[in-house]
């Protein structure tokens, strides 16, 4: 009997991700803490929906406590704040030669690596849209682009193997020698994200506001001027030219910020997941979390961080239920630029 692929936390992208290889007939062991989502999805009601895919499918399903057996692949799909617990609640069942690959937003790898190894840990990088709706329901509005890649940028048969079965759920999967490239462009593209659960305004309202663009380019800017110092080229995906903001282009940023809005106008998913916590589910999000790492490597090289400071501190306060979202937050986080 072939090994089950293990997807822990299935959520929007672990569930999607993990439904669409169940439904090519790969075997795959869903693990997650919401007790009336595993009961559907072992009960054969994982349904996705919307207008990518229409399907149902089952599969073995269990809590973290039920959890037994020691497994080669584990796909990691928890939001970035629950990162570590979620690594050493599943270490005990990572065989010594098993990996666990990232399927989140953040610089994940990094915490997984320190718990279980470097060498057990691969690098991945997800931007298609997708909600968690309810037990056994999520929308996946829209595809985007999907990479994985050896922390050290290595061609190795695992990660040949991974990269195939990544492109039964997403055809156009990438297999990259700088995983940390993509990773560093999706923390400079996820900042707009972030900025944009400040206001009600969609994805692509917020993008394709000319008030808004002083912010989004010193936002970027910063972020990538902290990949630059760490020797990382970050890497573009879905519109998002980072080579552009970096160079200070204004004709090839605007371009950039035009494909970006229409990106984000093609999809379903209008507003990021960051903004339906604040909004819709009024829990915490993986903002601060997310964004660590990066305010951990200004530190380390001298740099400043006041947008992402800002950003941090004005998300934290809509989480505590001390300010409303509104476009004023993001008018003060435009105020930190100068």
């Amino acid at each position: 009997m072939e090994e089950p692929i293990v997807v822990w936390g299935a959520g929007a992208i672990g569930g999607t991700i993990g439904a669409h290889l169940v439904r090519a007939g790969r075997p795959v062991l869903f693990v997650d803490i919401v007790p009336e989502h595993v009961a559907a999805i072992a009960a054969g009601r994982l349904r996705i929906e919307g207008p990518v895919a229409e399907f149902t499918v089952g599969a073995p399903a269990v809590a973290p406590d039920r959890m037994s057996g020691r497994h080669r692949l584990i796909l990691l799909a928890v939001k970035a704040h629950h990162t570590e617990q979620a690594t050493r609640m599943l270490a005990p069942f990572l065989a010594e030669d098993g990996a666990v690959v990232s399927c989140q937003n953040g610089l994940n790898e990094l915490v997984i690596a320190e718990i279980v190894g470097r060498e057990r840990t691969i690098g991945a990088f997800v931007n298609f849209g997708a909600d968690w709706m309810g037990p056994g329901h999520i929308h996946y509005a829209n595809r985007g682009a999907v990479v994985v890649g050896e922390l050290d940028g290595a061609r190795t048969p695992r990660i040949e193997a991974l990269h195939a079965l990544m492109r039964l759920f997403e055809p156009d999967a990438v297999l990259s020698d700088n995983i940390f490239g993509y990773l560093w462009g999706k923390g400079g593209y996820g900042a707009i994200l972030k900025a944009s659960a400040l206001t009600n305004d969609s994805i692509a309202d917020f993008i394709a506001d000319p008030a808004r663009r002083g912010l989004i380019v010193a936002l970027v800017r910063e972020v990538l001027s902290i990949a630059a110092a760490e020797g990382v080229t970050p890497l573009g995906f879905n519109g998002f030219d980072p080579a552009a903001f970096m160079r200070g282009d204004a004709a090839a940023i605007d371009a950039s910020i035009a494909a970006m809005a229409a990106f984000n106008r093609a999809s379903p998913k209008t507003h990021s997941g960051i903004w339906r916590d604040l909004a819709v589910r009024k829990r915490q999000t993986d903002v601060a979390a997310q964004l660590a790492p990066a305010q951990a490597a200004a530190r380390r090289h001298g740099l400043a961080t006041p947008m992402i400071d800002r950003l941090v501190s004005l998300i934290g306060a809509i989480e505590r239920g001390e300010r409303e979202i509104s476009a004023a937050l993001a008018d003060e986080l435009a105020s930190a630029a100068a």
